[in-house]
């Protein structure tokens, strides 16, 4: 218990000292900023604009940015704004929820292979090569015609083809945390391996999968719009990817209405240089090799 009770001292100061360097990144502060508001405005879209996504308004078809529709309107006059809003949405749960899927498997994997070493490390790294070694893209559209479109084969393609770069981080900080103290004392009491590494090795891990995990929401939401606007993702979804390709395929850049391509195409990389700006922060700051001396 004593020993216990130490460890979550030397988390919470951690975390403590985290918070302190985080803020000292003023970078990363703006981008949480950033975030907090684009992901604010979304949640409240129905405060910030009296439109709906999907009413159309035949008399504004096209209607370049004004007091009245500050973002414009599409080809069939719908409120850009609105649509933009309520497409981010959807972007971030997709990015939330294939997260999630990418880092459950990751850490498995990762876990698995650093604590039992020897043949079981070899066949998982190996599986692992082989995700890694195919070009990420080509894979994700194979496996998402394969699946069919739909918004939660989206989250699936998204999360089993970006999990192999969670496993490596893991992998690598298990290898160097079981070879521990604490562990060696929880062995010899008679732990189980199951035990071990869920109450001793995985909570020193935790905050590289921290770090990581908010990169890979960055790269998902990336993913998310790549599929959507070549037509991979679930058509009956209001999306920035389907935004982007709706306005592709109706020709907003041959009739130079930029509006509609300006929209979506803002938010996906202000919400994706957010995450990419408080994740390089936060891996600076938590990965031993990058951490500043």
């Amino acid at each position: 218990m004593p020993e216990e009770s130490a460890r979550g001292k030397d988390h919470g100061q951690l975390w403590s000292l985290t918070l302190r360097q985080f803020l000292r990144h003023r970078m990363a502060v703006f981008g949480v900023v950033t975030m907090a508001l684009l992901i604010l405005a979304v949640m409240f879209v129905d405060k910030v604009t009296p439109y709906s996504p999907e009413e159309p308004d035949l008399a504004n078809m096209l209607a370049a940015p004004s007091l009245k529709h500050p973002l414009g309107t599409d080809e069939l006059g719908r409120d850009l704004l609105t649509r933009t809003l309520y497409g981010g949405r959807v972007s971030l749960l997709v990015g939330v929820f294939s997260m999630l899927v990418a880092i459950s498997f990751g850490t498995l994997v990762g876990a698995v292979a650093g604590y039992f070493g020897g043949t079981i490390d070899n066949l998982l790294m190996r599986f692992t090569d082989f995700f890694l070694v195919i070009p990420w893209f080509p894979l994700m559209i194979v496996i998402a015609m394969l699946m069919g479109k739909s918004f939660t084969n989206v989250i699936i393609v998204i999360g089993i083809t970006s999990w192999p770069s969670t496993a490596r981080i893991v992998r690598s900080q298990v290898f160097s945390v079981k070879e521990k103290a604490f562990v060696e004392r929880a062995r010899a009491i008679g732990s189980g391996s199951g035990h071990i590494i869920s109450k001793h090795i995985l909570p020193n891990v935790f905050p590289l999968i921290f770090a990581n995990t908010i990169l890979l929401i960055a790269n998902s939401i990336f993913s998310e719009s790549f599929l959507d606007f070549f037509g991979l993702g679930d058509p009956t979804v209001v999306s920035w990817g389907t935004m982007l390709e709706v306005a592709y395929e109706k020709g907003a850049f041959s009739s130079y209405a930029w509006w509609s391509i300006l929209a979506p195409g803002a938010c996906i990389v202000i919400l994706i240089m957010s995450f990419y700006l408080i994740g390089d922060a936060l891996d600076e700051i938590l990965n031993p090799k990058l951490r500043r001396r």
